[in-house]
């Protein structure tokens, strides 16, 4: 997924492992949840985040977060279910969750099928979650470490409000300083993927607790760090991302959102040049950005 909400997405599953299998239907204990090793590199990249569920027959869930379009999704939700059952020889249920319409594939249908010449056809199944096309109310009455979803589900800009109150009514009593830092911070990093970002610093600057999150103050720091640059060298970068849009717009069309805050995000001189020559042989923003 685009790095900008990768770290804020895995925050998000760390937080309540336990509410992300009761949201798929499946109540647990929190004891009896656990994040595994989601490292399958001897053969490819980490899977996003994997919870071992300890059930009399345990198993794992596999969650692949997605704010960027992947036309490999399925076949790649295939591979890592069965190297995560290979690795731990446990079922694997795998789940992709898109944040947003940017990350969606019309063919994305919660099954894969494969017919071969010889032998019994077969489909490998898997699970969908399109956060925006979910009603916000259905994260607000749901597990607490989902509440920021709500900000990207189905929801008016006009609304927003609302939400916001809706969740501090159940931060507030439910969940500890730390926890509420770590929500609040998902939830004003998620939004980037819908709304100005001028719109997340209005509702939730008096959120005082997001402040005292480590995930805000990596972000300030990111800031500060950019803002140390010489003006010749945020000129240079600045001029960088321009070219790679310009390019990227005339080969693959327009960017979404979550593609120009993925652009946005990049500082390094050297990766936007290597990603403008690579504009010439990509075939997708996807698979332009997917290289970082």
């Amino acid at each position: 997924m685009s790095k900008p909400y990768d770290a804020t997405s895995k925050d998000l599953v760390e937080a309540d492992p336990a509410g992300w299998v009761a949201y798929l239907g499946h109540p647990v204990a929190p004891a009896a949840v656990r994040l595994v090793d989601a490292d399958v590199s001897t053969v490819t990249a980490d899977a996003d985040k994997v919870i071992r569920v300890d059930d009399p027959a345990p198993w794992l869930l596999h969650l692949e977060i997605q704010a960027n379009r992947d036309v490999d999704l399925a076949r790649r939700l295939l591979r890592y279910n069965a190297l995560l059952a290979h690795r731990h020889d446990l079922p694997v249920a795998s789940v992709a969750v898109l944040l947003c319409p940017d990350a969606n594939v019309p063919g994305l249908t919660g099954a894969l099928p494969s017919h071969p010449p010889v032998g019994p056809g077969w489909d490998f199944r898997y699970s969908v979650i399109r956060v925006w096309e979910r009603p916000a109310a259905e994260f607000l009455a749901g597990p607490l470490g989902l509440l920021p979803l709500a900000l990207v589900a189905d929801v008016r800009e006009a609304d927003l409000s609302g939400v916001v109150d809706a969740m501090k009514a159940r931060l507030d009593p439910q969940a500890d300083a730390g926890l509420a830092a770590r929500l609040w911070t998902a939830g004003y990093v998620l939004m980037g993927l819908r709304f100005a970002r001028a719109v997340a610093d209005n509702l939730l600057s008096g959120v005082l607790q997001m402040e005292q999150s480590t995930t805000y103050q990596a972000i300030l720091e990111r800031g500060e760090a950019k803002g140390r640059q010489t003006g010749i060298e945020m000129g240079q970068v600045a001029e960088a991302r321009r070219v790679l849009l310009r390019l990227g717009r005339a080969r693959f069309g327009p960017p979404g959102p979550a593609t120009e805050h993925a652009v946005a995000a990049l500082a390094d001189r050297a990766r936007l040049e290597a990603l403008i020559e690579r504009v010439l042989t990509a075939s997708a923003w996807d698979e332009l950005l997917a290289a970082e």
